[in-house]
């Protein structure tokens, strides 16, 4: 958040992604939401007796899997600033450069430092749909990205003429919200409230595919609501 070399990547994300591009957001208010819910379905596995893999790989502790997915989750997008092709390649560059001299200033352990370093290039990098995440930080990092889809993060590009079903069915969603599920089961339930059928699209083909190849799937199910009204439970 104080770095300006950070802040300027994310800036620069949404020069490319929303300016250039007409998409939705992808700066620092997305990074927040992002790092925050990712945050927030760590801590229903870790409660739920779920070991992150940083810790079941020897790599660190409960509060380096925190680490790490804060951090991966706040970064995720910053290869943007580059270009939307391959950003997720883009940003795990961009993120090299600056990781290791922040890290050093939390480890005193510079072996440790560069662990946790690859970590966190992990999240970035595969947080897109197309690569399957290793870890279950990663994982937790990609279906937090998939679950900010909510009307807000897509007034921008629709008002500055953006009509496709990207934009419109973006619009359609109302409230999302990551809740407790059935412990040992699927302990993590995404409810998504769609003003209409459009919002499906966005269940299906945003958040769906990024559940598809969390390797976190199976523990994650999505109950769609349209208007506060049940709809459809989906697993993926």
């Amino acid at each position: 958040e104080r770095s300006r070399e950070v802040q300027a990547y994310l800036s620069m994300a949404n020069v490319m992604a929303v300016q250039r591009l007409l998409y939705n957001d992808h700066g620092p208010v997305h990074s927040r939401i992002v790092a925050g819910v990712a945050l927030e379905m760590l801590e229903i596995l870790l409660e739920d007796g779920f070991m992150p893999s940083v810790v079941k790989d020897n790599v660190g502790d409960e509060e380096d899997a925190r680490l790490v997915v804060m951090m991966g989750a706040y970064l995720h997008d910053i290869g943007n600033a580059v270009h939307r092709s391959y950003h997720y390649v883009s940003g795990v560059a961009l993120a090299a450069r600056f990781l290791p001299r922040i890290l050093r200033k939390l480890y005193q352990d510079p072996f440790k430092a560069h662990r946790i370093t690859t970590e966190i290039l992990h999240c970035i990098l595969s947080h897109d749909e197309n690569v399957m995440a290793l870890s279950m930080e990663a994982g937790i990092t990609k279906v937090a990205d998939g679950v900010d889809m909510a009307e807000g993060r897509a007034r921008m590009p629709y008002r500055q003429g953006k009509y496709d079903i990207h934009a419109l069915s973006a619009l359609a969603i109302r409230r999302v919200e990551v809740t407790r599920g059935e412990p040992k089961k699927t302990p993590i339930r995404i409810i998504v409230d769609m003003d209409n059928e459009a919002g499906i699209f966005q269940v299906e083909e945003v958040l769906g595919k990024k559940i598809k190849t969390s390797s976190i799937a199976h523990l994650v199910e999505v109950e769609a609501l349209r208007r506060g009204e049940p709809f459809r439970v989906m697993r993926f």
